[in-house]
């Protein structure tokens, strides 16, 4: 895979077992800390470049014995006056060093002193530096554990300024600091790969000086985001990003895509079998959709709308244009639930226009995946509908033109290209239900052209969004009684699947078990564990009524489609994000019935938890929820993307480096346009850039061309 890394970097992607001090055990806690690349069982020198103090210690504070505040960390210079261990047979008791300068006395309280060491380290009658946390007892100083210890005379080897890094158990921060200086000391002199002038206008330094300043800070405004030095590097990784982006655009433009225009017949027959009007925003995607697939090129669009704005209708109009042109699609789901929902919604309105869909998911086996698998290479399938699968050896198109990729943020960049690879050059629309703010748009997508569904089907019900402490269970049990009575039905949705020492929420398990004793078994119950037919059956179950309450984790997040499910219960909704907390909601208020949601809470909240849910209870518009999600909990969790493949970044900020995301924007689609090859003196060193902030799969895009 990294064949072709320039040899100039090796250092850097060593395993960190290169430096000293570092053996396999250390290295094993490092991986907790900065997770290897796959395939590697420890972290590569690299990330830990990457890996900033967060603060630091400053130990150019002296104030003296009597003018050190409580908790601050000072550094003292002292006389020892005599030791004082523990009584003999007693363990426990602290063995006390005491110590005096012109101010006044102190005690160096050590705990669990083993032999003579500290009548070595510190000997009666020597003037020492003492330095770490001020502790004051009953007005007497005292400071257990210094940091350090050094004679006055070698005074030159205390650290007055300590960068503070993220740590994790078992790595003590002393052996941390050493391994970051060593693999300070084996990066390589590098070609510069910034814009000379953008790097003059902002008074950039080099990035390996920049390195380290950012990890021997002199003050604690060093380690803002809007040092210098942070700047430099931080444009350095949004500027490694946007240009992955760019060339992979680039090379989707290049493989020359066809002008698919349609007659309209198709498209007509759907609309006239769809029960209502297009919104003013679908109309217009739509038309933006249609002319993108007639021209040349191909289309590259994300089509972002909130839960229930209607993405669906809108693909499926784009698969009919598809179609009329004379070829296939496909509509890929992260989820077997969601695969299966939209062929049950799809396949009715395609079937009115002529137009025949399949379904096909890891499920579908024997003669009739064959038969599947045969239909779409002879082209008599005109949509098929599935999961992952679809992009698995042994699907072969006969003519695929129209690629759909729903909930776009499971998958990666690489299963988008695997699919749009499988076809004859075709065009491809990304749908998400996860309102994106429009820098992480950038940041994910930059490669794309963005419509927005942001206005609501005149016929979607309002949902009434109530938070209600945990404590009055019993009243929301009774309330939900009398809405069964009524006919109506109830998601109630659960943290965690089972209780858990680590997280005391009321799993789902439990939840089902206690309701059960209250409705029967008009309850069911669907999670992640359960086996793929359990929770089809689950889920069936509640669709016909023979339940009326649903008792779930998150997978009903996306897509589960009951129309006259009108109560939605989340159980610990402080514990949910935002987006989530906006896309569980979604699930209700899909029929002709007003809808409530009904967030219940453990007391007392927290200050996000009790922004996130005063929001919710504000509004529905899911961009104004994407927007406050990603002020509240920065971009590393906005789309769940611990799991979806977009990593947060290791150095920007999206909050304090949103200009910069603009100019790399712009500069990665001007090298993209002028260097496309990465040939140029500037493109040979920005591939240096690529490989250190992993993004390969670019530089192997520029070979496979």
């Amino acid at each position: 895979m990294h064949a072709m890394r320039p040899s100039l970097l090796d250092p850097l992607f060593a395993p960190v077992t290169v430096l000293d001090g570092v053996g396999p055990r250390l290295a094993g806690v490092m991986a907790k800390l900065l997770p290897p690349p796959e395939g590697m069982d420890e972290p590569r020198v690299v990330s830990l470049l990457f890996h900033l103090p967060h603060s630091l210690i400053d130990r150019r504070n002296r104030p003296g014995i009597a003018f050190a505040p409580e908790g601050a960390i000072v550094t003292l210079q002292v006389r020892i006056d005599r030791h004082q261990p523990p009584p003999r047979g007693n363990r426990s008791a602290p063995y006390r060093v005491f110590a005096d300068d012109e101010t006044g006395e102190i005690a160096l309280t050590f705990f669990h002193v083993k032999g003579n060491y500290l009548e070595k380290a510190l000997p009666v009658g020597e003037t020492m530096l003492v330095s770490g946390r001020m502790e004051w007892f009953n007005g007497r100083p005292s400071m257990v554990h210094p940091d350090h210890m050094v004679r006055a005379s070698e005074a030159e080897s205390l650290p007055l300024v300590e960068p503070v890094y993220p740590l994790t158990a078992g790595l003590p921060p002393k052996v941390l600091r050493r391994a970051v200086t060593g693999a300070l000391s084996r990066l390589p002199e590098l070609p510069e790969w910034d814009d000379a002038p953008l790097k003059a206008k902002q008074g950039w330094p080099d990035f390996g000086e920049a390195l380290a300043r950012l990890h021997n800070p002199q003050a604690a405004l060093d380690l803002e985001p809007d040092a210098v030095s942070r700047r430099r590097v931080a444009y350095d990784e949004l500027l490694a990003g946007q240009l992955a982006l760019a060339l992979v655009r680039k090379r989707m433009k290049r493989a020359a895509g066809h002008a698919r225009t349609g007659d309209g017949s198709r498209q007509a027959k759907i609309r006239a079998a769809f029960p209502y009007p297009l919104t003013g925003a679908q109309e217009r995607s739509l038309a933006e959709i249609a002319t993108d697939m007639a021209a040349p090129e191909r289309m590259l669009r994300l089509l972002q709308g909130d839960v229930g704005s209607g993405k669906t209708i809108v693909a499926l109009l784009a698969m009919a244009i598809a179609a009329e042109a004379g070829f296939q699609s496909a509509l890929m789901a992260p989820t077997e639930v969601l695969a299966r929902q939209h062929a049950t919604t799809i396949a009715p309105l395609a079937l009115a226009a002529g137009l025949r869909t399949e379904l096909l998911t890891g499920r579908e086996k024997g003669t009739e995946r064959t038969r599947i698998l045969g239909g779409v290479a002879e082209g008599r399938i005109d949509i098929l509908i599935g999961t992952h699968a679809l992009i698995q050896e042994g699907v072969e198109w006969r003519r695929l033109g129209l690629a759909v990729i729903d909930e776009q943020h499971r998958f990666g960049v690489h299963q988008r290209l695997a699919l749009s690879d499988k076809g004859d050059a075709p065009d491809v629309l990304v749908m998400t239900a996860t309102p994106i703010p429009r820098t992480l748009v950038l940041t994910a997508y930059g490669d794309m052209d963005v419509s927005r569904l942001d206005e609501k089907p005149a016929f979607r019900q309002k949902i009434t969004t109530a938070t209600v402490p945990l404590d009055r269970l019993a009243e929301v049990v009774d309330r939900i009684a009398a809405a069964v009575e009524e006919g109506q039905k109830v998601y109630w949705i659960c943290p965690l699947v089972e209780e858990s020492d680590e997280f005391p929420a009321t799993a789902a398990e439990d939840r089902h078990a206690a309701l059960a004793k209250v409705f029967g078994d008009k309850v069911g119950l669907a999670h992640g564990r359960l086996k793929a037919a359990e929770k089809d059956a689950a889920m069936a179950g509640f669709r016909e009524g023979r339940t009326r309450i649903l008792v779930a984790t998150t997978v009903v997040e996306v897509g589960v489609d009951v129309p006259d499910a009108t109560i939605i219960v989340i159980e610990h909704a402080e514990r949910f994000g935002l987006s989530q907390l906006h896309q569980l909601r979604g699930r209700v208020g899909r029929g002709d019935k007003p809808s409530t949601c009904l967030l219940l809470y453990k007391a007392p909240l927290g200050e996000t938890a009790h922004a996130r849910l005063a929001i919710m209870r504000e509004t529905d518009d899911g961009f104004r929820i994407a927007e406050e999600d990603l002020r509240l909990r920065g971009e590393g969790d906005v789309l769940g993307s611990r799991q979806s493949g977009l990593a947060a970044f290791r150095v920007a900020d999206l909050e304090a480096h949103g200009d910069l995301l603009e100019t790399a924007r712009k500069d990665a689609r001007l090298i993209a346009e002028t260097d496309p090859e990465l040939s140029t003196p500037r493109g040979q060193a920005l591939r240096l850039l690529l490989y250190l902030f992993e993004k390969d799969a670019a530089v192997r895009l520029l070979r496979a061309g």
